[in-house]
């Protein structure tokens, strides 16, 4: 797929062959789209460099750039932000501007020893025992005690997150984050090919309104919850995170070392709750 001149939209219009046993039609299909985003990142005296580029579905870029500092522990906070706005280098092509965010700092970024730029996946893994390590380098201290939920509210939250998922409603290939209340109110929703990428652009979101930490929400995901999310959700003070699918071992870990409340399988009435059941009422 060729990249247009214009900014990138989230969904692309394809024409495609659907086979249901003999029966043959040719028809329009809408795919979520997905494109590189390069972030880039300057302070006072120093240039913009590149930090990372990660593959998107195009769509909030701003927070997805914030939300990922922050979530690396990059930004401490969003008054070190002087301005967003895509790139606009003269040395690139027109239909790549869309695809680089520039992020100007009021200070040098903040460094630490085990960073890991460069290329990103819109699944990307990192490795388990440095990473726990680095969490403590970077100074995450356990979490605190609240919220307390009421289970009936906690499995409703996949439904009003499925709800605001109007791109995947079109294409069936995103996945989705949600930032809730203790009461099950739905704050942010964000989508995207990426299941990191839509947790650090509800982060991004937070960060750039001032939110953070969030130590009264819950945050939800439609997939499974792996390590990174856990470590995003750490990073922003998240102290509930649930999924519609299975955690990973290392995600557990992570959550009994952090006293975060993991739940995963939450579909309907059935929930596993991994860690951290007191936040939940009887």
């Amino acid at each position: 797929m060729s990249l247009s001149a214009r900014r990138p939209g989230s969904t692309v219009r394809v024409r495609v062959q659907e086979v249901d046993g003999r029966s043959v039609r040719h028809r329009d299909d809408v795919v979520a789209t997905e494109e590189p985003l390069e972030i880039r990142v300057g302070w006072p005296g120093t240039p913009p460099r590149s930090l990372v580029v990660t593959m998107r579905t195009p769509g909030a870029d701003f927070e997805l750039a914030a939300g990922f500092l922050s979530s690396e522990g990059l930004l401490p906070s969003a008054d070190d932000v002087v301005r967003l706005a895509y790139c606009s280098d003269p040395t690139l092509r027109a239909e790549q501007r869309y695809n680089v965010v520039t992020v100007d700092l009021a200070r040098p970024l903040r460094e630490h020893p085990t960073a890991r730029y460069g290329a990103a996946t819109s699944a990307c893994g990192v490795c388990g025992k440095e990473s726990l390590d680095e969490l403590e380098l970077r100074g995450c201290h356990p979490l605190p005690p609240g919220p307390v939920l009421d289970p009936a509210t906690l499995c409703a939250l996949p439904d009003r997150l499925r709800a605001a998922q109007d791109l995947f409603s079109r294409t069936g290939g995103l996945h989705a984050a949600g930032l809730f209340s203790a009461d099950g109110q739905l704050l942010r929703a964000r989508e995207d090919v990426g299941r990191h990428n839509a947790v650090d652009k509800v982060v991004g979101w937070a960060l750039l309104e001032r939110r953070l930490p969030l130590t009264d929400h819950v945050l939800v995901t439609s997939g499974r919850a792996g390590y990174e999310i856990c470590q995003k959700a750490l990073a922003a003070g998240i102290p509930f995170v649930a999924a519609v699918g299975a955690p990973s071992s290392l995600a557990v870990d992570l959550a009994a070392t952090f006293g975060m409340t993991l739940v995963g399988f939450l579909r309907g009435e059935r929930y596993v709750v991994y860690t951290r059941p007191d936040r939940l009422s009887d």
